[in-house]
């Protein structure tokens, strides 16, 4: 994100909290202190550069200890900060929720790609747009540090055509290709998501660039993956699945010949990692 973007995006989470004023740090004596970041449980840390940044806007002076996508132990500290007392404690939970949601999404994040690449070392697992609105770019970056793939960063990307859309053409997948490759820049990749194998052979025909297999099973995707190649056309497409893929699954997905393997509950259901700001 543009470093003027983000500065406002960051005013804006402060500013939600903060209101007209907060009426205990009103009170609270102003002074030079030192305050520290503290992981309250072991993990992959993200957000690093945005707390920097939050830290910049403060004038609060923060020594970085670890790096985005770094492994982080309990009690294990991440940022050592000086600066006034009013500023980090109006900061406080602003910085703490940033750097505990993303630190939580990368965690998790890292144990579905270590899962996947132990059976698959060349599959990717890739988010979904189930994000927080708003903090959707935030949640993005830190499947990044986790080892994941963002997959589209929003609707003006990429073309992907859901099921949706595809009522709308009357669920026909060829008329609502034909379309999309007719309007659309050579610039961008056309996506279909399909729920049945014939669609699936279809839309490799009709030139999509990715086709993603919608909540199937295992046998569902090795039958799919290998009548693609009998017919030829494996080759012309990268295959998505996407639905029901947990950590106990993901293995077993990854060996059945796809590309990709997008997973929801990397963003949406991430629990945050346990932080701390404690002033020295």
């Amino acid at each position: 994100m543009n470093d003027r973007l983000l500065e406002k995006r960051l005013m804006q989470m402060v500013g939600e909290d903060l209101g007209p004023c907060d009426i205990t740090t009103a009170f609270t004596p102003d002074k030079k202190v030192k305050a520290e970041i503290v992981a309250k449980e072991d993990g992959i840390v993200s957000g690093i550069s945005e707390l920097s940044a939050l830290y910049r806007l403060f004038s609060i002076k923060a020594q970085v200890l670890l790096s985005d996508g770094q492994k982080v132990k309990k009690k294990q500290r991440i940022f050592l900060l000086e600066g006034n007392t009013k500023d980090i404690l109006v900061t406080e939970r602003t910085a703490i929720n940033i750097i505990s949601r993303m630190s939580g999404i990368a965690t998790i994040t890292k144990k579905y790609v270590d899962k996947a690449a132990s059976a698959n070392p060349k599959i990717r697992v890739a988010a979904t747009r189930k994000t927080t609105p708003l903090f959707g770019f935030f949640e993005k970056k830190a499947v990044t540090a986790g080892g994941g793939d963002t997959h589209r960063l929003g609707l003006y990307d990429l073309v992907l055509i859901k099921d949706n859309h595809l009522r709308v053409f009357g669920d026909n997948a060829a008329s609502a290709l034909k379309a999309a490759r007719k309007e659309t820049s050579f610039s961008h990749k056309i996506e279909i998501e399909v729920r049945k194998a014939e669609d699936a052979y279809l839309a490799a025909e009709y030139g999509a660039d990715i086709v993603m297999l919608d909540n199937m099973s295992v046998p569902e995707t090795k039958k799919i993956v290998s009548g693609l190649e009998k017919r030829g056309l494996r080759s012309r497409v990268l295959l998505e699945v996407s639905g029901g893929i947990t950590l106990e699954n993901i293995g077993e997905y990854a060996k059945t010949g796809v590309d990709v393997l997008s997973v929801g509950r990397i963003t949406h259901s991430a629990p945050a990692l346990d932080m701390s700001l404690e002033i020295l």
